[in-house]
């Protein structure tokens, strides 16, 4: 199939990160658009462009690495200059099976930082971000001090924060505060978005089947996932395609006056744990 050829002036969305997730959100938001797709990975964001341009899309793999703020300044002006950014969703991340604590903060929680502000700076009105974050952030427990630090430091200072200096070696302690952190930030920023004409917000997956699940489901803490799956009346994974189905509504004309907030898609994973999981 000929390659479809971005339209000089078209809406643009940017997709972070190629997985099962990214790509799900680039189907369900890319028709009609040009599509920037990144991630850290040449292998897997040129299987991703090709798999997408086979289907029709109009699709830009742009190699970039989220922890790297120069990295992230040349993906928002590649897709500034190519028309009107009218959706950014970062999902590009790694987990507690991936990555060592060192990375998962650089990546998770200073990389989200590095998104949110760099994508400010090119939002037009109308223009919405969603991060995705995780449903393990509704988990952390950090004082209010943390919690204000998390969310309004600047991006520069945060691996050196105290919160996050206290998770030492820990992958899990890691990807659970950088996943706080990232609604946290996320809330922080709406009000400079909303000076721009434009919203952000988060989305919170639960258990998604996606290559990154599988591997947690492989590891040390798989046991315990699935049972609380079970436990919490879910009895299934979410997919790919519900995340870009909450993701289409928090970037659509529906969700105008929502911002700053985090959405939940866990199958009511968080409730449990708050409400019913045995002490």
């Amino acid at each position: 199939m000929a390659e479809q050829q971005p339209e000089p002036g078209r809406d643009v969305i940017v997709v972070t990160g190629a997985g099962g997730m990214g790509v799900a959100i680039a189907r369900r938001l890319g028709s009609g658009r040009t599509v920037f797709l990144a991630d850290a990975s040449r292998g897997q964001l040129d299987r991703a462009v090709d798999a997408l341009r086979d289907e029709g899309y109009a699709v830009r793999g742009v190699l970039t690495d989220v922890s790297d703020r120069k990295s992230v300044d040349q993906l928002a002006e590649e897709a500034a200059g190519e028309g009107r950014v009218a959706a950014v969703v970062h999902t590009a991340g790694v987990s507690a099976v991936q990555a060592s604590a060192k990375t998962i903060l650089e990546v998770d929680l200073l990389g989200t930082a590095h998104v949110i502000d760099v994508f400010e700076s090119v939002a037009a009105p109308g223009t919405a971000m969603v991060c995705v974050s995780s449903m393990a952030g509704h988990v952390a427990s950090l004082s209010r001090e943390d919690e204000t630090a998390l969310a309004t430091a600047p991006a520069e200072e945060l691996l050196g924060l105290g919160a996050v200096v206290a998770v030492g070696d820990s992958a899990t302690t890691a990807y659970i505060v950088s996943k706080r952190a990232n609604q946290l930030r996320v809330e922080a920023a709406a009000l400079a978005w909303n000076r721009r004409g434009a919203r952000i917000n988060s989305v919170s997956p639960g258990v998604i089947a996606t290559a990154m699940s599988k591997a947690e489901a492989e590891g040390p803490s798989g046991e315990h996932m699935l049972r609380m799956l079970e436990a919490s009346g879910a009895g299934r994974s979410g997919t790919p395609a519900e995340i870009a189905d909450a993701v289409a509504f928090l970037t659509g004309p529906e969700a105008r006056y929502i911002t700053g907030t985090d959405l939940l898609v866990d199958g009511g994973q968080a409730a449990w744990l708050r409400r019913h999981r045995p002490a």
